[in-house]
């Protein structure tokens, strides 16, 4: 079971809504601040933070400390750069939210530059000691465990899919009554992977505890590295997406899982004495006959 907040890698904004879930108020405050505005945050001094946020200037520091920074003048460079790099672009395109006032060609840039956004970021925050553990895992297990509810099903079934074409006995359970017993059955040299975007959602949960309960590694995939989730689990691998309530469920959280799902099945495939051309060749041809002309 994972008893620490796993250590957040990537941009500044990307870290800040990995840590937001369970912050303490003030420190939640001062997250909310910097993620309204960041390039204008990047041009202030701590003081200037501090009573934007309503808090003390110790205050800042600790929060700084809080999503992995030595201390403010670290977090203000760092700022900086991000907020540099995405000077050039129009500013409507890196908003988190879509204005119902907005004309649907700026609809769709913000759509494309969030979806753009969640993949690089994820990228950036993978712990790549975590992936590798977890690859070397999933090539000896005896079975592999997939869950994920809602729209976190896709990812679960896509990793399914891979695994399985290079002969790995992953199975996503996507019903809790399924799950549940497949849990139970786990063995330690098992393996099971929960998706949830939020790191919430009661159903994943469950299956995660009984997983653990019987002894198979565990691994969240989720946004949100402090939730219960997290917490429950042997390892964590981070994805960066941001919902807004107009894009609930939103694609650029799918496409941020199916980036750690790719990034897991390479780091799998690459441990196999083929890198899995054999068994790719022979699924393949299983449903060749099955294309039209």
């Amino acid at each position: 079971m994972n008893q620490q907040v796993p250590a957040v890698e990537g941009t500044v904004t990307a870290r800040i809504r990995a840590h937001r879930t369970g912050l303490q108020p003030a420190l939640g405050r001062i997250a909310d601040v910097v993620l309204a505005e960041p390039a204008a945050v990047a041009a202030m001094t701590i003081a200037d933070v501090a009573a934007h946020a309503d808090c003390s200037e110790a205050t800042v520091v600790r929060f700084t400390k809080e999503i992995g920074y030595t201390g403010y003048r670290q977090f203000r460079f760092a700022l900086h750069e991000e907020t540099a790099q995405r000077a050039g672009a129009p500013a409507e395109v890196y908003a988190t939210d879509i204005d119902p006032a907005d004309d649907l060609s700026v609809v769709i840039a913000k759509i494309a530059a969030a979806d753009a956004r969640a993949a690089h970021d994820t990228v950036g925050m993978l712990d790549t000691a975590v992936l590798d553990a977890v690859a070397q895992h999933a090539v000896t297990a005896r079975r592999i465990l997939l869950v994920g509810v809602g729209a976190s099903a896709l990812p679960a079934q896509d990793l399914q899919q891979k695994l399985f074409r290079v002969g790995l006995p992953a199975v996503a359970y996507l019903d809790i009554h399924h799950g549940l017993p497949a849990a139970a059955l786990l063995r330690p040299d098992d393996l099971c992977i929960a998706f949830s975007h939020s790191g919430r959602t009661a159903e994943t949960l469950d299956l995660a505890v009984v997983a653990a309960r019987s002894g198979a590694l565990t691994v969240a995939v989720t946004e949100a590295p402090r939730s219960v989730l997290a917490r429950a689990c042997d390892h964590v691998l981070v994805t960066a997406a941001s919902e807004s309530e107009v894009r609930s469920g939103a694609t650029a959280s799918r496409i941020a899982q199916l980036t750690v799902v790719d990034c897991l099945f390479m780091a799998t495939v690459r441990k196999l004495p083929d890198l899995g051309r054999d068994a790719l060749a022979r699924t393949r041809a299983a449903v060749e006959s099955r294309r039209t002309e």
